[in-house]
């Protein structure tokens, strides 16, 4: 990760860590970048969405002014997904996008993600180049004049065609299902509720009148609460969650329990293999998925790998070997052959396939998955490095290790962006969980690693 961009791109509070004068110069580097590489009668073309914050029309305008500044294109998609703009990029010949969204954090806070010619997130060479001339290390881009100046065009058509793309993919008609959608007021509010509708499904949409300050703010992907509650109240055979920029989604079934992101790679990827479209067999998830989902793929044949956490090391895996789904718990989910970032609304498309094709509810699709209790806390730690490598922190791993044997796990995690290592369990019983976790935090006060000694607040179980 750089000094501004992480592994989802430059994110900060909007007006303190994140600027419209750095969205500016962000988009003048972007406009004049993409353009060095065009014949000079050529003009480079970018691509901007936005989700529902208030201060996403501030960024939109700087990047816009920005970009054109520079003597490229700007596009405006205006309220669109993150993977609406994936898919317009690599689909409509652009040279880059950008999507404005700090996804499921709160109002206030927003992002600038950009996005390659191929739809993929930036790689890290050119985001060293971007941080260089924010940092004033490179020259300064010069200004397009005259002819040169760039132009902005509306480009809502986009997000239809995105839409179309969407139906498009869909096997069978919804009609005769009664399916929610949580829109967590965020970017999902444009183009979800068409969707479901085109397919014939009875919609019910809460959570979709965004006003600039209630994206995520107690609904969505993060907050699924109130769905669960609506699910059950309605009587729906289904609801769908989705976050801010609607690159995620979890699911609610029937009876309103929770299926988050490894149960439904779980029903995606048996129902996949039984098509013959999980290529190898194999799922693509990341360290921090549940024991229980390895237990579940191993009785239904299915092998798995394990990546860094974030979308982006799954994507670059499955894209590396040609695997065809992956994904995270928190309900990123990529979808290799049709999109190449996690889409929340096609995630919720092909559970939606699995479900009518195989004629079952998604409580049924479920079953064969058994999560394992989880306990993790964070701890505030001295040093990241020296606390994961210390000698009696990793012996202690070693020992908790083998007491789990093959029925459960403890992970020791680095947080990328504070002074926090994540203390994770698994195991059978809450119990085992909790008391594993509390034995590793005692080793790492036992050895002073620990900031002032003092254990964060914080940590969660399930």
């Amino acid at each position: 990760m750089g000094k501004y961009f992480g592994t989802d791109g430059y994110r900060g509070e909007a007006n303190v860590d994140l600027t419209a004068d750095s969205a500016f110069r962000v988009g003048k580097f972007l406009g004049w970048y993409y353009q060095r590489g065009l014949k000079p009668e050529e003009r480079c073309r970018i691509v901007i969405g936005k989700d529902t914050r208030r201060s996403s029309y501030m960024f939109e305008y700087a990047l816009a002014a920005g970009i054109t500044a520079a003597g490229s294109d700007a596009y405006l998609m205006h309220v669109t997904t993150t993977p609406s703009v994936s898919y317009i990029v690599r689909s409509e010949d652009f040279q880059c996008g950008v999507m404005i969204s700090a996804s499921h954090n709160p109002f206030y806070d927003n992002g600038i993600k950009v996005i390659n010619e191929n739809g993929e997130k930036l790689g890290d060479e050119v985001i060293a180049e971007i941080e260089s001339y924010l940092d004033g290390r490179t020259p300064e881009v010069p200004l397009a004049i005259g002819e040169g100046i760039g132009r902005t065009v509306d480009f809502a058509a986009g997000r239809n065609r995105y839409i179309g793309y969407l139906i498009s993919l869909a096997t069978r008609s919804f009609k005769g299902q009664k399916i929610a959608l949580d829109c967590s007021n965020g970017s999902a509010s444009s183009c979800a509720k068409a969707v479901f509708d085109a397919l014939g499904a009875d919609t019910h949409v809460i959570h979709n009148a965004p006003n600039g300050l209630n994206i995520n703010a107690d609904c969505g992907s993060t907050h699924i609460e109130s769905l669960q509650r609506y699910v059950v109240s309605e009587g729906c055979d289904v609801g769908f969650a989705y976050d801010g920029d609607a690159d995620r989604c979890l699911a609610v079934d029937q009876e309103g329990n929770l299926v988050d992101g490894d149960q439904i790679m779980y029903v995606c990827g048996r129902y996949m293999k039984e098509k013959g479209q999980l290529h190898e067999d194999t799922i693509v998830t990341t360290i921090m998925s549940n024991f229980g989902l390895y237990k579940a793929l191993d009785e239904a044949g299915i092998r798995y790998r394990k990546t860094k956490v974030g979308d982006r090391f799954v994507y670059e895996d499955m894209s590396e070997n040609g695997f065809s789904l992956g994904g995270e718990q928190s309900g990123h989910i990529i979808f290799l052959r049709h999109a190449t970032t996690g889409d929340g609304i096609l995630t919720s498309l092909k559970v939606m396939e699995a479900m009518l094709e195989k004629k079952e509810s998604l409580k049924k699709l479920c079953e064969g998955f058994r999560a394992y209790p989880q306990v993790l806390r964070n701890v505030r730690v001295k040093d990241k490095a020296q606390a994961q490598n210390d000698p009696r922190v990793q012996e202690a791993v070693e020992r908790v290790t083998a007491a789990l044997g093959t029925e459960g796990r403890v992970l020791l995690r680095a947080s990328g962006t504070e002074p926090l290592i994540r203390v994770m369990a698994e195991a059978q019983t809450l119990g085992l969980c909790e008391k594993y976790v509390d034995e590793l935090i005692e080793v790492l006060r036992g050895a002073g690693l620990l900031l002032d000694q003092e254990q964060a607040a914080g940590g969660q179980k399930r």
